[in-house]
């Protein structure tokens, strides 16, 4: 079973996806439970369409980000999360939030 969260976020999508798909940045976005649970990473599944996913074959979980164009230069996240506690799919895109938004602030 997975669960599905969506967020609009006041940054352009190329900026959104960058953060998310960055492993640098990954400690800042993903909740500790998931870091924890085994060596994670990140593959795009299509660069264009600015879809990828974060997993964990040893942990058993899995993260597809699918990052879209919104209204006045935005983006649009969806995430689906399979494998793990359903209730952090909106905690997860509420870090990442935070995270592009610190991103913006700093450059």
């Amino acid at each position: 079973m997975a669960s599905h969260a969506e967020r609009g976020m006041s940054a352009p999508p190329e900026v959104v996806f960058n953060t998310a798909t960055d492993p640098d940045r990954s400690s800042a976005w993903l909740p500790e439970a998931l870091r924890r649970a085994g060596t994670h990473r990140v593959e795009i599944i299509d660069d264009e369409d600015m879809r990828a996913r974060w997993s964990s074959d040893s942990a058993g979980w899995s993260a597809d980000i699918d990052v879209e164009p919104a209204d006045a230069g935005g983006a649009r996240v969806r995430l689906d999360l399979s494998g793990t506690d359903h209730g952090m799919a909106d905690e997860i895109l509420a870090s990442l939030a935070r995270e592009v938004a610190d991103n913006l602030t700093a450059g």
